[in-house]
């Protein structure tokens, strides 16, 4: 095959012979040209096929936010196979589900990790081989599968051309495991076609250019800040990757150093930003764009965005693993629709149907179907759930992706979230969006974040209770946020308990993970 086959790593291919010289990726003190991206990310791919990865075969990168994990990514797409990127706070048992449920016949992680990684692969039964950043460890079983140094894997091979092309791009690029709040884990397929549609879409729509450097705090395993590394790359833009936003103030310092002008963040990272004005006197007038995904971001972080980044467009977006981005609010539109989260991204469209798959007409809610190039092949090896998410679309022999969220649209087609189908509340008979309450407590002067759920009530069915984080120095109490709650929502939607609490638990791309509450 030739280059004309369109893959994703063609994105790196061609940023490499055109920006050789160019610095791509920053981490930390190391700082790598695109040649040297390429030539990395080669030599590993090569020592991958020597180790047995063959075309289809799903390889793990289960590492930090490294330039190890950047240079992975690149390198299992080279080597014609499937990159399954994993986050680095996964434990064994979780660890060794993937390893299995998807076959992986390859691991490359990093030394700090092996209290993880060894027991995993010692439950493995399909690994052949592993190639592992820093000093190598002990492995647990005699004869099991064998490590390799980093250095070792790289310096053995001295061809600088990858591997011999294999793949169509209607192949499978990656596969992304979601959360699995509910039940194991689903590993969502991505085609390269898939992949290079939806970078492709969003560069556009956040007109991304070539002089863009890009500042990603989100763990590489996470699609959006994943797509980082992916859109960075296609523009031949820099990646300045942090492990986390652990140290804001180190963060922005940075975004100043390095004349950052993107900026994608989580609803948490924005919530952290509000509270530091301390830090707010610092020059970020080269911020040309700031993203939120996750959720749709409070009036008070919008406004907080706006005083902070002065200069920046700033965009609203939704998404799903299983499409990647739905939709995105033009900036200009951010003051006249604030709670939309917007229109459908380029190369997309969308609606909303009812129960039995009919299409709703402007201001009614029902579940968001998605169509486009972006619709993931399904969950691997998992068909019933497939089928509940892929159905048939208008065009005969197409699939849509049914979202399982609700939504309603405006007369000018513009997104509106209400809830996630499963996260309803029903309390005296009527339906409540947890969203729009947490939306009404989060506006409130002094509350920094809060969670609402639905607990079970002999008299209401549900009782509708929220946990809720004071900013600094704040005191209110439960009575003053009901009273605040009633001059928005109707009776039935105002909790009926509120629990103070230090912190709210998030899984490790910053969503808050109401599984733990209780």
């Amino acid at each position: 095959m030739t280059d004309a086959t369109p893959l994703l790593h063609d994105f790196l291919l061609h940023s490499a012979r055109r920006l050789p010289d160019k610095v791509a990726l920053v981490c930390g003190e190391q700082r790598l040209t695109y040649a040297e991206l390429e030539q990395r990310s080669n030599a590993l791919a090569n020592a991958l096929v020597r180790r047995g990865v063959a075309r289809g075969d799903r390889v793990i990168v289960f590492a930090e936010n490294t330039a190890e994990a950047a240079i992975s990514f690149w390198a299992v797409l080279k080597a014609n196979a499937v990159v399954v990127m994993v986050n680095p706070q996964t434990r064994a048992d979780k660890l060794a589900y993937y390893l299995n449920d998807c076959r992986a016949v390859a691991l490359i992680s990093e030394e700090r990790l092996a209290s993880e990684f060894l027991p995993a692969m010692a439950r493995s039964r399909h690994l052949r081989a592993a190639v592992i950043a820093g000093a190598l460890p002990p492995p647990l079983v005699d004869g099991g599968v064998p490590l390799t140094g980093w250095q070792e894997a790289l310096a053995a091979e001295v061809s600088s051309a990858p591997p011999a092309r294999r793949c169509l791009d209607v192949d499978l690029a990656a596969i992304i495991y979601t959360s699995g709040s509910t039940g194991d884990p689903k590993g969502v397929m991505l085609t390269h076609r898939n992949m290079l549609t939806a970078a492709t879409s969003i560069s556009t729509y956040l007109r991304m250019v070539e002089d863009d450097v890009v500042l990603n705090v989100l763990p590489l395993a996470f699609d959006y800040g994943l797509y980082q590394l992916i859109l960075t790359v296609r523009m031949g833009a820099r990646l300045v990757l942090e492990r986390s936003f652990a140290y804001p103030a180190k963060v922005l310092a940075k975004l100043v150093e390095e004349g950052v002008t993107g900026f994608p963040g989580v609803p948490t990272v924005f919530s952290i930003l509000a509270e530091m004005k301390g830090l707010w006197s610092q020059d970020f007038s080269q911020l040309r764009f700031v993203t939120n995904t996750a959720a749709a971001l409070p009036l008070k972080h919008i406004h907080m965005l706006r005083e902070l980044f002065p200069s920046s467009r700033i965009y609203s977006m939704y998404g799903l693993t299983e499409c990647k981005r739905c939709t995105y609010l033009p900036p200009e539109d951010l003051e006249r629709k604030p709670t939309s989260v917007g229109i459908p991204i380029p190369n997309t469209e969308a609606w909303v149907v009812d129960e039995d798959g009919q299409r709703l007409g402007p201001g009614q809610v029902g579940q968001l179907v998605v169509r486009g190039a972006t619709v993931m092949r399904g969950y691997w090896e998992k068909p019933e759930a497939t089928a509940e998410r892929l159905k048939p679309g208008p065009l005969p022999g197409e699939f849509v992706l049914y979202t399982g969220d609700l939504c309603r649209m405006d007369e000018e087609g513009y997104v509106y979230f209400v809830a996630r189908m499963d996260d309803i509340i029903k309390s005296r008979g009527e339906k409540v969006a947890p969203k729009e309450v947490e939306a009404t407590l989060t506006n409130i002067p002094g509350v920094k974040e809060s969670a609402v759920i639905g607990v079970p009530d002999p008299t209401l069915g549900q009782a509708i209770k929220a946990f809720v984080v004071l900013e600094q120095g704040i005191s209110l109490t439960e009575k003053e946020l009901q009273r605040e709650c009633l001059r928005s929502l109707e009776p039935f939607a105002v909790p009926r308990t509120i629990q103070f609490v230090s912190s709210l638990p998030k899984t490790s791309t910053g969503k808050i993970k109401k599984t733990d509450l209780s």
